[in-house]
Parts: C-alpha cells; sequence; structure tokens
C-alpha cells in the first residue's frame, strides 16, 4: 500500500468511527491535492487479525528541521520496541498523565529520548481512537522547530500508542507557576510568545491542508532546555479542506475552558481565527502569569482576560504584570504592547481578528524594540554608574589623604581601600545591568558603544576602615 492510501485510509476509517461527521472535520480526499504527504503503513497481525500502524516520516520543507536523530525504521515501530524503550511501562519513566492517555519516556536503540503517548485502556472508545489516528494523521503532515515531532504511531490489539519529540523541561504552565526553579523574563516569555506563534503561522498558512489546532493552551505549549517552545497535542487539531477564510461547522465544541472562543463556542463555526483568540489568551497569560480562570480571586479579576483587559482600558497596565518580573521601562513597554496585540486577538468577531501571520510581525516588532531599549539603558545605566564610581574616589581619596597627613594610616593603605571600594561597586554595577535590562548578559548587543572612561582595576582587598560613601561634600 503507497503512503498516500495509506493516509486516504486513516481517514475514511475516522468517517467511519464518528458517524455522523461533516465533511469539514477531517480532509476525506487527498487524492485532489495532488500532493504527496507524510503517509502512516499498515499490517495485520495474523494470530489476532487486528491491523497496527505506525506512521512514516513526513516530508516539509518551510521552517523544517534536518534533525533525524531518534527515527527508528523510518518511524516504523513494533509493539515489542515500545515496551523496550519504556521499561514495560514503568512508573518510573512516566512524565505525565491524562484523563485520556499516560505519556512515558522511551528510550531509543541510539540513546535519544521520546516521549510514549498511551491511551488508558479502561477508557478506551472509538471517540478516543478517533482523537489518536487524529494526532497521528496530523502530526505526519507537519515538521516545523516549533512543533513537536511525530516517530510513529502504533494501533494494535487494544494498544493505541503515538510516539513523538521529547522536549524535557516541562511546559508553559508550569514554568509560569515556579515548578520549574526559574523564572522567565520578559525577553524569554517573549520569545516563547514569538515561537508560538511560528508554529500556528505555519499550520494555518503553509501545511496543505491547513490545521486547526484547536487546543492552544499553557500546557500544550513545551518549553526546551535553551527556553524555547514547542506546541504540541493534536488530538483536538482539524485538517480543512479550504482555504484559511473557510468556515466549518462542528457537531461538537472542542476546546479548554477558558481559551475557547466565544464565536465558536456559540455558532459551532471553526476557523482558524479561533486558534488566533486562543493565542491572545496565552499572551495575556505570558504577561501577568495568571491562569485564564482564577477561582480563588475577587469576582472582578476571576476571568483573566477580563481583568487584564479593563486594567488596559484604564491605562493601569502595569498591574497586569507578573508580580515575580523586573519592573523597568524596556519591561513596561514590552507589556503594554503585548497586551494591545492580545486586545486585538480576543476581539468578539472573528472577522477583527489579525491572522497569526500579523501576530508574527507585530511580535517581530516588539521584540526589536525591546533589545534596543535594553541596549541604549544599559549604555546610559553604565555612563552613570562610571561617573558614580569616579565621584566616589574622589571622596574616599579626600578623607584618607586626611588620614594620612595625620598619621593614621599610610599610602599603601589608602590605595588598597580604593581598591576595595572600587570592588564592590563593581558588584552593585554588574547586579544593575540584570536587574534594569531584565534580560542576560549574552542577549545584549553594545556593539557601537563607547567604551567606559578610567576603567577600575578590581581587587579581592577587604575594607579597612569605614568610609562615608556618599558622592556630597
Amino acid at each position: 500500500m503507497s503512503k498516500l492510501q495509506s493516509v486516504k485510509w486513516l481517514e475514511r476509517s475516522q468517517f467511519c468511527f464518528l458517524g455522523k461527521a461533516r465533511a469539514g472535520d477531517i480532509v476525506t480526499d487527498a487524492a485532489k491535492r495532488n500532493k504527496q504527504v507524510g503517509g502512516i503503513s499498515f499490517s495485520t497481525d495474523l494470530s489476532t487479525g487486528s491491523k497496527s500502524s505506525s506512521v512514516l516520516k513526513s516530508s516539509s520543507t518551510y521552517g523544517s528541521s534536518s534533525a533525524t536523530s531518534g527515527m527508528v525504521g523510518e518511524g516504523n515501530f513494533s509493539i515489542q520496541e515500545i515496551y523496550k524503550m519504556t521499561d514495560n511501562f514503568s512508573p518510573a519513566n512516566e512524565i505525565g498523565d491524562g484523563g485520556f492517555s499516560t505519556v512515558y519516556k522511551g528510550r531509543l536503540r541510539d540513546g535519544s529520548y521520546v516521549a510514549v503517548k498511551r491511551a488508558k485502556k479502561n477508557t478506551y472508545d472509538k471517540r478516543l481512537l478517533l482523537e489518536f489516528q487524529n494526532e497521528a494523521l496530523a502530526l505526519s503532515k507537519i515538521e516545523h522547530l516549533n512543533l513537536v515531532r511525530l516517530h510513529g504511531y502504533v494501533e494494535q490489539g487494544d494498544e493505541r500508542i503515538i510516539v513523538v519529540e521529547y522536549v524535557g523541561n516541562g511546559n508553559l504552565r508550569e514554568h509560569l507557576d515556579g515548578k520549574k526553579g526559574s523564572i522567565l523574563e520578559i525577553a524569554e516569555r517573549l520569545d516563547i510568545a514569538i515561537d508560538v506563534a511560528h508554529a500556528i503561522t505555519y499550520l494555518h498558512t503553509y501545511t496543505d491542508p491547513p490545521i486547526i489546532h484547536r487546543d492552544i493552551k499553557a500546557s500544550n505549549v513545551l518549553i526546551t532546555e535553551k527556553l524555547r517552545a514547542k506546541v504540541a497535542d493534536f488530538g483536538l487539531a482539524r485538517l480543512t479542506t479550504e482555504g484559511s477564510d473557510a468556515t466549518h461547522i462542528s457537531t461538537q465544541v472542542k476546546g479548554t475552558t477558558g481559551y475557547l472562543d466565544p464565536e465558536y463556542l456559540r455558532t459551532y463555526q471553526l476557523t482558524e481565527k479561533s486558534d488566533v483568540y486562543s493565542f491572545g489568551v496565552l499572551l495575556v497569560e505570558l504577561m501577568s502569569g495568571r491562569h485564564p480562570i482564577e477561582q480563588k480571586r475577587s469576582l472582578k479579576e476571576k476571568i483573566t482576560i477580563k481583568w487584564a483587559m479593563q486594567r488596559l482600558k484604564e491605562g493601569d497596565a502595569i498591574f497586569v504584570m507578573d508580580p515575580l518580573l523586573r519592573r523597568s521601562p524596556g519591561s513596561t513597554m514590552t507589556l503594554e504592547k503585548v497586551l494591545k496585540l492580545a486586545r486585538q486577538c480576543l476581539a468578539p468577531s472573528k472577522q477583527s481578528r489579525p491572522s497569526m501571520k500579523e501576530c508574527c510581525e507585530v511580535l517581530w516588532g516588539i521584540r526589536k524594540d525591546l533589545k534596543a531599549s535594553g541596549s541604549s539603558s544599559l549604555l546610559s545605566l553604565l555612563t552613570n554608574l562610571q561617573t558614580f564610581l569616579g565621584e566616589m574616589k574622589k571622596r574616599v581619596e579626600k578623607q584618607h589623604l586626611v588620614l594620612e597627613m595625620a598619621g593614621a594610616i599610610d599610602s599603601s593603605l589608602h590605595e588598597a581601600r580604593i581598591l576595595s571600594v572600587s570592588l564592590h561597586v563593581c558588584l552593585f554595577k554588574y547586579d544593575v545591568i540584570k536587574i534594569t535590562s531584565g534580560k542576560r548578559l549574552a542577549d545584549l548587543s553594545l556593539h557601537g558603544s563607547p567604551p567606559l572612561k578610567n576603567p577600575v582595576t578590581v581587587t579581592m582587598t577587604p575594607p579597612l576602615l569605614p568610609v562615608d560613601l556618599s558622592c556630597g561634600e
């Protein structure tokens, strides 16, 4: 069976399970597109008569990753290989648990890791099978740096398993909740927003057919060790047959409370702008650190997006900022601009919302402004600190000169004290750089900046005498 025929088999099988599903829910005629897509190979277990399947690696050009580590047999896995890579689904390898599936960490023969998503047998039904097949079908058509990559899909007997790229640094919600030990700075949050926007833009614009994710939320955004984002979980994704402006009627609203497009919820009409709405919720979540619904807060603050948009309208956007974030001119500017973009994404009517491609362009502009703000603020800060340091040295020299003339200290102690003071000022300067810029020093571009005058030599000599560090006379 060819790859194209295999995909069509899976697509037809999904309709059999849905029964009343409308033609817009999943694509049914891949041949009409005249394009070869990632396939799914099927075989039959002669002992049980059951079908088994595994997804083959898809092909794509836009934003694709050339990495192929972890691929086994072009993505073909046997159930025995699945058992081996997870140590028979050992609880020690469990990394996630949901209502319908459990996720395990698996190790391939080459030493690389994958995430193995296994359907729970006690909740298995036809609709769950459809969701698993739908996720495998969607993943087989995509390959992008900011989307989790598919390795394989196994359907054998009562086992339903999807094998995907392993991203080992938790999800965005865990990072915002402080469960990963470090705090995401404003620049890192902006980068994550850009990564997610790129991923959704790819799904909407550069796949054939276009894909509506339908479940964009913080827990479905996985974070890499380098604090970049990858969008995961395509169980609710919808493959369309029409252009990006088409409306698709659903028989059932699917998604997560707090992220659902109210227009989709009201009319059952799903469009790509429904993902845009969910992305707007995610932007507010990134800036505020709050969950979309805060049950323990007052009525005015319970729905986070309503509270945030009201604050923005009243000119009090600063109160929306996550208390864990460092406040600076750059972070305040970024906060307000991101909230304004979120307001557009959260527009009641889909016609008033931007496309995801437009969101990408706006976010790139904000990122550029933040970088420029950080560089210029840092240069100004360093200049002021250099002036402060010069004044401090003069003050110390004056005090020590008086003591030396009085015979209280000799000249060698005088020099040692000045250098000791310089050390403390330099350490203070480094801390202020980190606090003010809101960025790591490696991210700051100071090329072309004039060098500081009179650089100070630093020594570890401890303080010798109490000194008045004020700059005034």
